[in-house]
Parts: C-alpha cells; sequence; structure tokens
C-alpha cells in the first residue's frame, strides 16, 4: 500500500499481535465508557433541545460527557480510581465487587475488553502493524461500540456511523482495502440497498423494520471494503440474525414480538468481511474488482 512506505511497520508476528491486542484491553475499557455514556449523552441533549425551543429551563445544566465527571459506582457513588480501572486485572482483583460498597460489577465490562483485545490481535496478525492493520484496528474498535450501543438502545449513533463511513473513504484514496471507486459505489450501495428494504417491507406491512441507523452502517462498512463484498455481508448479517433470534427466542425466553436492533449481525458480519469477504466474493461469487 502506498501508505505503508511512509511508516515504520513491525511485521506480523506474535509479539506484534499480543502488543495489539494489549493496546484492545486499554481500548476495550474506554469504549465501555463510550457504550455506556454516549446514548445518555444524546439523550441529554435532546431534552435540553427540546426544552430550548419550548423556552423552558434546560433539564441538565451539569457537564456530562465522555471524560467528565469520573466513573464512579452506581449503587454508592464512589469514584473508580486508577488501580481499580485496569482492565481485567482491576475487576478480578476486586472479585467483581465495588471496592466501597461491595456491589456486584457487570461482568460485561471485563468481557468487552477481552472481546477488544480478541479482535485486535486478530486483526494485527492477519493485517500486520503497518496502515492497514492500524485502520483494521480502528474499524473493529467502532464496530465493537456501535453493536453493542444497539443491542442496548436499539440507537446507531450517528457520532459514530458517519466518522466511520468518512474514515473508509479517506483510507481507501490509497486503496488500503478497495479502490476509492469501490469504496464511493460501496457507501452509496450499501445505504441504498437497506432504504430499499425498509421502504419495500414498511409500504406491505405499514410497520418499519429498521431504522436509518442500519442505512448508515452498512454505508460505512462498503465504504471500508468496497461494493462487491456487500452481498456476502447482508446474506451473513441475515443468517447470523435469523440464528441467534431464534436461539434467543428458544433459550432465553425472548418474546418474538420484541424489536431486534439489526446492528449487532452487520457488525459481526463486518468483522469477518473485513479480512475475508474479498477472498469470499471472489471465490463464490466470481465478483473481482
Amino acid at each position: 500500500m502506498i501508505l505503508d512506505s511512509l511508516f515504520f511497520a513491525l511485521p506480523a508476528t506474535l509479539p506484534a499481535s499480543l502488543i495489539a491486542g494489549m493496546l484492545g484491553l486499554l481500548i476495550g475499557s474506554f469504549l465501555n465508557v463510550v457504550i455506556y455514556r454516549l446514548p445518555k449523552i444524546m439523550q441529554r441533549d435532546f431534552d435540553n433541545y427540546i426544552a430550548e425551543q419550548s423556552n423552558q429551563e434546560l433539564p441538565h445544566k451539569d457537564v456530562f460527557n465522555l471524560s467528565v465527571p469520573r466513573s464512579a459506582c452506581p449503587h454508592c457513588g464512589h469514584q473508580i480510581s486508577a488501580i481499580e480501572n485496569i482492565p481485567v486485572l482491576s475487576f478480578l482483583a476486586l472479585r467483581g465487587k465495588c471496592a466501597q460498597c461491595k456491589a456486584a460489577i457487570s461482568i460485561r465490562y471485563p468481557l468487552v475488553e477481552l472481546l477488544t483485545a480478541g479482535i485486535s490481535f486478530g486483526m494485527a496478525w492477519h493485517f500486520g502493524t503497518g496502515v492497514t492493520g492500524m485502520a483494521g484496528l480502528l474499524f473493529a474498535w467502532f464496530l465493537i461500540a456501535l453493536a453493542l450501543i444497539d443491542f442496548d438502545t436499539q440507537l446507531l449513533p450517528d457520532d459514530l456511523t458517519l466518522p466511520m463511513l468518512w474514515c473508509g473513504l479517506l483510507i481507501n484514496t490509497q486503496n488500503v482495502f478497495c479502490t476509492l471507486e469501490s469504496a464511493v459505489l460501496g457507501a452509496a450501495i450499501g445505504y441504498g440497498l437497506l432504504w430499499s428494504v425498509y421502504w419495500v417491507f414498511k409500504l406491505c406491512t405499514g410497520k418499519e423494520g429498521m431504522g436509518y441507523g442500519d442505512f448508515k452502517l452498512l454505508a460505512a462498512l462498503g465504504a471500508w471494503y468496497g461494493w462487491t463484498v456487500l452481498p456476502v455481508t447482508i446474506l451473513f448479517s441475515s443468517v447470523a440474525g435469523a440464528v441467534i433470534g431464534i436461539g434467543l427466542i428458544i433459550l432465553a425466553k425472548r418474546g418474538r414480538e420484541v424489536p431486534m436492533p439489526f446492528g449487532p449481525y452487520l457488525a459481526i458480519a463486518g468483522l469477518l468481511m473485513l479480512p475475508y469477504g474479498q477472498m469470499i466474493t471472489q471465490k463464490y461469487l466470481g465478483i473481482v474488482l
């Protein structure tokens, strides 16, 4: 790649991949903050906007962003110190409990850190640690945050989907994962495909089958690895959604009427398609760009 010649790139060795995995632990800790706080920031901004339009007093005047206030126990308000915030290790040392009130800490926090570490290791192992590998890490981190936010809230924030889309287009100006032409077509076709499905479903049933965030996420995926991989992405995400959805209904007794977000399945497909999508597409669909 053109950009790789501008940077020192470590070989895709086990030590280099382990370093990427360790970085993933730290990023995973940050992603936990993003996943928890970003929807709340959006809701607070919306509440303040509605109040402004009605000439009412703002309901939220305190500072609340990704760094302020400091993380604290939701039960007793104990502020979490740096030593209590070491990825995975602090959870194990504290035995999954608050240092002050001993309330249980959700196991999801270390699981997200381990997931991010594992995926980061895999991206570095596959792509190396040059520009392509670093871009793969960024791609993965975007998708982990988006998948879990959508799982929790059924929201795919523009604050993440749009930067992800633009990053994909910018990276592919140097043909990192595909040509720029394929990336632009991928963004346009990705958005248009799900937009069309949305309107066909709505006209036929009178219901909304998915949200606009799903359109933007598929557009972002197309911007990263091009339009040729989109058919396999949609196929894989649909199969994953069907299998996991049926599993939740049978095993977790989830009601069929409960809406299921599509973003996590797109994210799962995207994480597989970035390293393997072109190969799968060329081998089974015969599409070569």
